[in-house]
């Protein structure tokens, strides 16, 4: 029997677990702080079990990583080097969703060394964008093409008649991820010129766009692109950018409230109401906390009412003690901003590559998943971000993958049968080439 380790019990956990425990021949362990949400993921299945495991427990920890496998990270990215490093010493391999960073790739050539398969970026974005533009990419390179432009713009958001509230957002994963994502600086390269966005104002560069089958959206940069120039074999592209989706107004109003501080991290004295907290943030009286905001950062009526909507401006009290900027808002925005009963979600994930070939014709490629969840069943974000997670393990303990090392899904042995997998579910791309 084939063991495989799955830490966190969160928003996204559930296809996972389920894809897992209806695979003949493979047990499957949730370790998560809170043990009744492991118990619900696991839901009495004999091949699984629930175990109540903390971050700060390194000795348990070490336990179960010696009786799997594969061992998946669904932990917020802070603790993913914890779990690779335990990795490491007992010789497991690792599958997480989330994107490598300096520290995590600083690992490749111990993994490589003790035979290793640490795949990251193994979701929605990061993970099938990835693995869909290599197709289209591969397939142009093979026919003799340059790649010289890719643009990709990806959102996890509610359904069009689900986004009933002034945000026309609602959360399908960690709020606080959302969140920390508005703090990111951003880089691009569009037409040979380098983009270089501070996180401070990363909301001021976004603009419209218009998705078949769901209407106008608005994007935003998405960290920094250039890496992935590399990546994805396309160093002498002109454009490389990678964007986030939204619905139109969502840029505007996070500018304010980036430029107002509500991103900020540091914990300020709390215990007054939400209008004081606001002002003392503002530094401002209460009274004059809509002047300041209109004439210091941009908001405007429109703006101004969905800062009212969020509680921001309201004689609520808020908790006691100290709380960060950031925290708070967390607070309030989980509280209004759930998907209720019946409600569905909606991923979307476009790419436009542009190519050209030795006899002179150019294409563009155009590539879209729109992918709802199932109503009363399981999210869209759900489904997008840990099936092909589930996937990757699968194929890992089946011997799928011959590559060792840290790494991304761009390699065809990896993209191609996964990508067939999920078409099998339902989750597939409608495509189109257009002669320039």
């Amino acid at each position: 029997m084939k063991k495989v380790l799955i830490l966190g019990a969160g928003l996204v956990s559930r296809p996972m677990v389920r894809y897992l425990l209806e695979h003949e021949g493979i047990e499957v362990t949730v370790a998560s702080r809170t043990l009744s949400k492991a118990e619900a993921l696991i839901k009495g299945h004999p091949k699984g079990r629930a175990f109540p495991w903390t971050v700060d427990n390194q000795g348990a920890l070490e336990m179960l990583v010696q009786w799997a496998d594969v061992v998946v990270s669904l932990l917020p990215y802070a603790y993913h080097l914890q779990v690779a490093r335990t990795c490491l010493k007992y010789r497991k391999h690792l599958v997480t969703t989330s994107y490598v960073k300096p520290e995590m790739a600083a690992l490749d050539q111990e993994a490589k060394e003790k035979k290793l398969v640490f795949l990251n970026e193994m979701g929605l974005d990061p993970g099938i964008d990835h693995m869909s533009a290599m197709r289209i990419m591969d397939g142009i390179r093979e026919r003799g093409g340059r790649i010289t432009s890719f643009r990709s713009f990806c959102g996890a958001l509610p359904a069009p008649e689900a986004a009933d509230n002034p945000l026309k957002y609602k959360f399908g994963w960690s709020p606080k991820g959302v969140l920390l994502a508005g703090r990111n600086s951003a880089r691009y390269l569009e037409n040979g010129k380098i983009v270089e966005v501070p996180g401070e104002k990363l909301f001021t560069y976004h603009w419209p766009i218009e998705i078949e089958g769901v209407g106008t959206l608005e994007y935003y940069p998405n960290r920094d692109s250039l890496p992935y120039m590399k990546l994805y074999g396309i160093e002498d592209a002109d454009t490389m950018f990678r964007g986030t989706l939204r619905y139109p107004g969502w840029s505007k109003l996070w500018a304010v409230l980036s430029s107002a501080g509500f991103l900020s991290q540091e914990a300020r004295p709390s215990g007054a109401s939400y209008l004081e907290y606001t002002a003392s943030l503002l530094n401002t009286s209460p009274q004059e906390v809509e002047r300041v905001l209109r004439e210091k950062h941009g908001a405007g009526d429109e703006e101004i009412e969905k800062i009212r909507w969020m509680g921001l401006l309201s004689g609520e009290r808020t908790p006691e003690g100290e709380i960060a900027p950031i925290d708070l808002l967390e607070k309030l925005l989980w509280t209004k901003m759930q998907y209720r009963r019946g409600e569905r979600d909606m991923d979307v994930l476009l790419h436009r590559i542009e190519a050209e070939f030795p006899d002179g014709t150019k294409e563009k490629h155009t590539s879209l998943l729109v992918d709802f969840g199932i109503y009363g069943q399981e999210t869209s974000i759900a489904q997008t971000v840990s099936l092909p997670a589930a996937i990757g393990v699968r194929m890992i303990l089946d011997g799928e993958i011959k590559s060792r090392g840290v790494m991304i899904p761009v390699k065809k042995e990896i993209y191609e049968p996964a990508l067939e997998e999920l078409e099998s579910m339902g989750i597939s791309f409608r495509e189109k080439v257009e002669k320039l």
